[in-house]
């Protein structure tokens, strides 16, 4: 079974007086890259979130915006008088060199950053686990809509497999009717530039194996087969994380893939071996998604 790196979760849940809420997307990526925004009152967790996203969606490039809103009646909050005095300081004698307006000054600082703070923004213990309770959840469900998302690539890069064997039969049923054309051809040369009484049948049958060595492709089309029922049985295996094993195989695809088409000297099996390349492709495209 397939994971595909693109999915997305989204939970809520009132802890406390607060309402928590989590948005969760992923994208494919080579590594794990992560891009996390949450409130303060989960700043001394960071650690433990970050951990937490890297075991369970092991790669791709992932986006977690945590937010919240309060619940119930105002808290009490707490002024950083002396970050508002340093501010106050500050703008009053740049005011007073360009000639500002300082009237609304003391409104404008009180909406700066850490000026004005709840002063119980601090996430217990048992409020800690009950986040990680709905942190767990939206990466559940994140997981899930890899799941089907893999599901789909999965058939499409079984369908290409097939194809790819198609192909592969073709070019079995076309590969031996080459050395009769390629003897003939030899003969027909040789009888029209040095005579058919001239020429050593036997040299002819020798330099003939030889050649038709060198344009051989059944070892080509053995390890395809093997790379085939390869790739088959990684998909088939259990785990989540089969994307980079899965491209290095294609790569391996392709190796045999282009030696065959090099080795082919004949034009049916040239223009199966586009038909190849052009399935090979499309998996590749697919497997840039996949877990």
């Amino acid at each position: 079974m397939l994971y595909s790196m693109t999915g997305y979760g989204r939970a809520e849940m009132i802890i406390a007086d607060k309402t928590f809420l989590i948005e969760l997307k992923s994208l494919n990526g080579k590594q794990f890259e992560l891009r996390l925004m949450l409130p303060s009152v989960l700043k001394p967790y960071e650690f433990n979130i970050r951990n937490f996203l890297s075991e369970h969606l092991e790669r791709g490039t992932i986006e977690c915006v945590i937010s919240i809103k309060q619940n119930g009646t105002n808290k009490p909050v707490v002024i950083n008088t002396d970050l508002l005095k340093t501010y106050y300081t500050s703008i009053v004698e740049v005011a007073k060199e360009i000639n500002a307006d300082t009237q609304q000054l003391l409104t404008a600082i009180l909406r700066l950053p850490d000026i004005v703070a709840n002063s119980t923004e601090i996430m217990e213990e048992e409020e800690w686990k009950q986040f990680a309770v709905l942190l767990d959840d939206v990466v559940k469900q994140l997981n899930e809509h890899r799941k089907i998302e893999g599901k789909s690539i999965e058939a499409d890069l079984l369908n290409c497999l097939k194809n790819i064997d198609e192909h592969q039969q073709t070019i079995k049923e076309i590969a031996p009717l080459r050395r009769n054309k390629i003897k003939e051809g030899l003969q027909k040369i040789l009888t029209e530039y040095v005579g058919k009484e001239n020429y050593d049948a036997n040299r002819l049958e020798q330099e003939l194996i030889y050649y038709i060595e060198k344009i051989d492709i059944s070892e080509e089309q053995v390890r395809l087969t093997n790379h085939c029922n390869y790739f088959k049985s990684i998909l088939s295996e259990a785990g989540k994380s089969k994307g980079k094993k899965l491209s290095f195989i294609l790569q391996e695809f392709g190796r045999e893939i282009n030696t065959t088409g090099s080795k082919a000297n004949n034009a049916d099996i040239q223009k199966t071996v586009v038909l190849m390349k052009d399935e090979l492709e499309k998996m590749k495209e697919q497997i840039l998604n996949v877990l």
